[in-house]
C-alpha cells in the first residue's frame, strides 16, 4: 500500500472500514471472521492498533513473550503505554516482581511508582536504596492510592517520616492543595506543633483569619510562611485590611528578601487589578527583577487611566531596559512622545513598529496613515519532501488516525512523530498537514519552531465555506469569525477547555442551549458545521447587545457580557486603544489583541482592503 496523504485520504477508506470492523472482534480474535479481516489489513498502517487491544483483552502470563515483543517493537510510542499500563497492573497483582521490573518504565503513575518500589524490595534491592525515594511520592498535596499504603508504613518504620518531611506535606496540602488532607497531616505533627497546622487550616479556609496577629503568638519562621500565604490570598478580598496587617506585620515577624518581595508584588497586582487608589505606589514599588509582564502591563494601564501624558512619558522612560524592547513599550512610548509635542521622535518609534505583523504594529501603521504589512514568507518545499516525510510509520499512524476522526490519538502519534524530525522536517511536516487540512497540527508546529512568516499556514481559511455562509448568515463580518476561531481553538475540531467550552469556536454547553433554544450535546458542539453556526450566531447576540461595537462583543465573548458592562461602568470615556491595554483581565485583554489582529490578517487574506485599525484608533469606548 502506496502513503501520500492525499492518496491515503481518498484511497484507504475501504481498509478504514474493515480496521473497524476488525476491532469490533479483538476479544474473539481466534474467529475465523477476526482473522480474515486481519489478514486483509497486513499493509494498513493502524493494524498494531488491532494487536495491542487484542492483546489488552486477553491478557494473562502465558501471552508474556507476545506482550513484552510489542512493547519492545512500539517502546515509547502511542501503542507503548495503554499495554504496558495494563501489563503492570496485571504483573503486580498477580505478583510478578521480576516480570514487572522488567517491563516498568519510568513515569508519573503513583500507583506504578509504588508497585515498582515493592518490587524493588521483593526481589533484594537493599531498602536504604529504595526507601529514600518514597519520600517524594508521600510528600505530595493529595491523597496517594491505597496501593501505596504498606509501602508509606514500611517507610515511616524505616525514620523516614520525619517532622521536616511532615512540615513539608502540610505545606503542599494548604497551599493549593487538598486542604481536607490538613487534619490528617496535622495529627502527624508533634504536639507541640499542631496548633501550626490548625492554623494552617483557618487561614486556607479564611485567609480573614491572619488579622488578628495574637494567633501568631511565638512569630516564627513558619508562622510567618503561613502568615505570607495568607496576606497574598487576602488581599484579593480585602485590599485596605490586607494592606494594614502587613503594615503591622512586617517589622514583627522574620519575614525573608524573597517573602516581602512577593507581598509586594502580588498586592500590586491585586490592587491593580481591583482599581485600588494605591495601586500606583505599590506597582512601582515592585523589585526590578520582579517587574512581570502582569506588572508592566498594570503600569501602563494604571499611567494611561490617569490621562496625563507628561507623566506617562516620563515614567515610561524609567522602565528597565529589557521592558524597552517590547512592543507594547514601543507603541505607547511613541504614543506619548506625539502627545508631548515630541511627533518627531514619536513618528520614528511608530515607524519602526510599522514593520511588525502585529497588534502593536497595526495599530503603529494606522496612526501613520499606512498600509498593513503581513511580511509573508510563505515556505517552500520539494515533491521529494513532501513524499518522504510521509514513509514513516508514525507518520502514516498520525495521518491515518486524522482521517479515520479519532483526533486525540492521532495527536499523540503526531507528537511522538515530531520529535524525532529535524526542524526542516517539521516545517515540512506542517506544511502537508494543513495541506490535509489538519490545520491545528501545522499552527502549533510553526509557532513551535518560531515560524512564523508564512500567513497562509498560520492563518488557514479553514471551513471557508461554513464560515463564510453562517457569518454571512448572521450578519456578521467573516473575518471576525476566522479570527475568533483561530484564536479559540487553532480551528481544532474536538479542542475542550478546562470551562468546558468546546469545539472550533469554543461554545459552553450553556450558551449553546441559550443560542440554540435546546440541549445541544458535545457530538454536535465537536462538529465543525453546527459549532461554527452556534458561534456565528451567538456573536451576532452579543454584537446587537453591545451597540455594534466590535471591540466590546469580542471582549464579552471572552469574559460575558455582564463583566464588558461592568468594566464600561468603572472607567471614563476612553480612546479605544486605551480602554483595551486597561481590561482588567489579562486572558480578556491579550485575547482582545489578538483577534483584532487577526481579523485584520483575515481581512487582508480575503481583499476586504479597509483597516480594522484606522477605525480603532478613531474610537472612543
Amino acid at each position: 500500500m502506496s502513503y501520500s496523504s492525499d492518496a491515503a485520504k481518498q484511497d484507504n477508506q475501504y481498509y478504514r472500514d474493515l480496521f473497524k470492523q476488525a476491532e469490533r472482534l479483538t476479544h474473539r480474535a481466534q474467529s475465523a471472521e477476526y482473522k480474515a479481516l486481519y489478514q486483509q489489513l497486513h499493509f494498513y498502517p493502524l493494524q498494531p492498533y488491532l494487536d495491542q487491544q487484542r492483546l489488552i483483552k486477553t491478557m494473562h502470563i502465558n501471552n508474556a513473550n507476545n506482550i513484552n515483543e510489542f512493547l519492545a517493537r512500539y517502546q515509547g510510542t502511542p501503542l507503548d503505554w495503554p499495554l504496558r499500563k495494563q501489563w503492570l497492573t496485571y504483573l503486580a497483582k498477580k505478583n510478578y516482581p521480576s516480570l514487572f521490573i522488567d517491563a516498568f518504565k519510568l513515569n508519573s503513575d503513583a500507583k506504578l511508582m509504588c508497585y515498582m518500589y515493592k518490587a524493588q524490595l521483593k526481589t533484594g534491592v537493599p531498602a536504604q536504596e529504595v526507601l529514600p525515594l518514597v519520600t517524594d511520592l508521600w510528600v505530595v498535596g493529595k491523597s496517594q492510592p491505597k496501593e501505596c499504603d504498606s509501602l508509606f508504613e514500611q517507610w515511616q518504620q524505616a525514620g523516614y517520616r520525619t517532622q521536616e518531611v511532615i512540615w513539608q506535606r502540610l505545606t503542599k496540602a494548604a497551599d493549593g492543595g487538598n486542604h481536607t488532607m490538613i487534619p490528617y497531616i496535622t495529627g502527624l505533627l508533634e504536639p507541640e506543633q499542631q496548633y501550626l497546622g490548625k492554623l494552617w487550616h483557618s487561614v486556607r479556609r479564611n485567609p480573614s483569619y491572619v488579622t488578628n496577629l495574637n494567633r501568631f503568638p511565638q512569630q516564627s519562621v513558619r508562622e510567618t510562611q503561613i502568615l505570607t500565604y495568607g496576606l497574598n490570598r487576602l488581599v484579593w478580598r480585602n485590599q485596605d485590611l490586607a494592606i494594614k496587617v502587613y503594615r503591622e506585620a512586617k517589622d514583627l515577624f522574620p519575614f525573608s528578601t524573597e517573602q516581602h518581595q512577593l507581598i509586594e508584588q502580588k498586592f500590586a497586582l491585586a490592587l491593580a487589578s481591583k482599581g485600588h487608589q494605591s495601586a500606583k505606589q505599590w506597582l512601582v514599588k515592585v523589585d526590578d527583577s520582579l517587574q512581570s509582564g502582569q506588572v508592566i502591563q498594570w503600569r501602563i494601564s494604571q499611567m494611561l487611566r490617569d490621562d496625563n501624558w507628561q507623566s506617562i512619558n516620563q515614567q515610561l522612560a524609567q522602565f528597565p531596559e529589557h521592558v524597552k524592547e517590547t512592543l507594547q513599550w514601543k507603541y505607547w512610548y511613541a504614543r506619548s512622545l506625539i502627545e508631548t509635542e515630541q511627533s518627531q521622535s514619536g513618528n520614528q518609534l511608530l515607524t519602526e513598529l510599522a514593520k511588525e505583523r502585529h497588534y502593536y504594529g497595526f495599530l503603529a501603521a494606522s496612526h501613520l496613515s499606512q498600509d498593513i504589512v503581513l511580511n509573508d514568507q510563505p515556505l517552500v518545499i520539494s515533491v521529494q519532501e513532501r513524499q518522504s516525510i510521509l514513509q514513516s510509520d508514525s507518520a502514516k499512524r498520525a495521518f491515518e488516525l486524522f482521517y479515520l476522526g479519532r483526533p486525540t490519538m492521532a495527536r499523540k502519534e503526531w507528537n511522538h512523530w515530531r520529535k524525532s524530525l529535524t526542524k526542516r522536517e517539521r516545517l515540512v511536516a506542517a506544511k502537508v498537514a494543513n495541506e490535509a487540512g489538519w490545520y491545528d497540527r501545522a499552527i502549533f508546529t510553526l509557532a513551535y519552531e518560531g515560524y512564523l512568516n508564512d500567513v497562509d499556514l498560520r492563518f488557514p481559511l479553514a471551513y471557508q465555506e461554513t464560515i463564510v455562509k453562517q457569518a454571512t448568515k448572521n450578519q456578521i463580518s467573516p473575518p471576525w469569525a476566522f479570527a475568533i476561531a483561530r484564536r479559540e481553538s487553532s480551528f481544532m475540531p474536538d479542542a475542550h477547555s478546562g470551562a468546558g467550552a468546546r469545539g472550533v469556536m469554543q461554545i459552553m454547553p450553556a450558551t449553546a442551549r441559550h443560542v440554540a433554544r435546546r440541549p445541544v450535546s458535545t457530538r454536535k458542539l465537536n462538529d465543525p458545521e453546527q459549532n461554527i453556526a452556534l458561534g456565528t450566531k451567538y456573536l451576532k447576540q452579543l454584537l446587537d447587545k453591545h451597540n455594534q461595537n466590535q471591540i466590546l462583543a469580542t471582549a464579552a465573548y471572552n469574559a460575558g457580557s455582564s463583566r464588558v458592562n461592568r468594566w464600561l461602568k468603572e472607567t471614563p470615556t476612553l480612546a479605544a486603544d486605551i480602554w483595551i491595554e486597561t481590561i482588567p483581565f489579562k486572558e480578556t485583554r491579550e485575547y482582545v489583541k489578538s483577534v483584532m489582529a487577526y481579523q485584520q490578517i483575515y481581512r487582508e487574506k480575503t481583499n476586504q482592503k479597509e483597516s480594522l485599525f484606522a477605525m480603532l484608533i478613531a474610537m472612543e469606548i
